[in-house]
């Protein structure tokens, strides 16, 4: 799209100016694709489904865990126990972080060896945002529990509820950049967009952390308040 809107603004710009200088002057505009110049499409939609992947089953994972202790009454035996909301909260954070880590290594790995999609960056940057982007997911799951009553609506919540919004505004099927304003304000509360342009610097383009910083303070600041919210809305009595 960019090359058109170029090349439009260049024959524009040649038919005001050919019939002042005689017709014989030309502008031949030379275009190189800096990052993907073999145009394959993996290299655009593997960023994208690497973010709509790990926050759908990372989500879903979390959003049932609190509701099953309840459904199953041993939610009971935990808040007569001596440990804080905070500790329970964790304690069911650690295996799924675990899980959605081998998870993320999973995908890389077929991402690379199977889809073709080198890292140009740092695989230790993204492995570290990757990670940061594994606990939002899992806060947004948690944020879910707590609000939620029972398994079947915190699936739905988490899977079908989360999925469009995932789809069409995270920048996975549409640029960021060519949507309505207030779709692109609408876009920032979600954690996917952020993920998708971090890891699509990061793998496609190479670039450093410096360059990535602004989405690693939006998930930083995401992940907190999630967690913030899970714990106030954590409710300490059943009734």
């Amino acid at each position: 799209m960019i090359t058109n809107y170029a090349n439009g603004i260049i024959s524009s710009y040649l038919q005001e100016v050919n019939p002042q200088f005689g017709g014989g002057y030309r502008i031949v505009p030379e275009v190189k694709m800096l990052y993907n110049p073999q145009g394959k499409s993996s290299y655009n939609f593997v960023p994208g489904v690497m973010g709509m992947v790990l926050i759908l089953i990372c989500a879903m994972m979390t959003s049932i865990s609190i509701v099953r202790e309840k459904e199953n009454g041993t939610m009971e035996v935990l808040l007569a126990s001596p440990i804080n909301p905070f500790m329970i909260i964790a304690a069911k954070v650690v295996p799924y972080f675990t899980l959605s880590v081998v998870n993320l290594l999973s995908i890389i790995l077929l991402s690379i060896f199977v889809l073709g999609v080198p890292i140009s960056g740092s695989l230790a940057l993204l492995t570290i945002v990757s990670m940061l982007f594994i606990l939002v997911a899992l806060s947004l799951g948690l944020l879910i529990s707590t609000l939620v009553k029972t398994q079947m609506a915190a699936m739905l919540v988490s899977g079908m509820v989360l999925m469009l919004p995932i789809m069409i505004l995270s920048g996975l099927m549409f640029p960021i950049e060519s949507m309505p304003t207030i779709l692109q304000y609408i876009s920032a509360i979600i954690p996917a967009r952020w993920y998708i342009s971090a890891v699509r610097k990061i793998m496609i383009q190479g670039v450093e952390m410096q360059y990535v910083l602004k989405e690693i303070a939006v998930l930083l600041f995401m992940a907190a308040g999630l967690i913030f919210m899970s714990l106030k809305k954590f409710k300490i009595r059943l009734q």
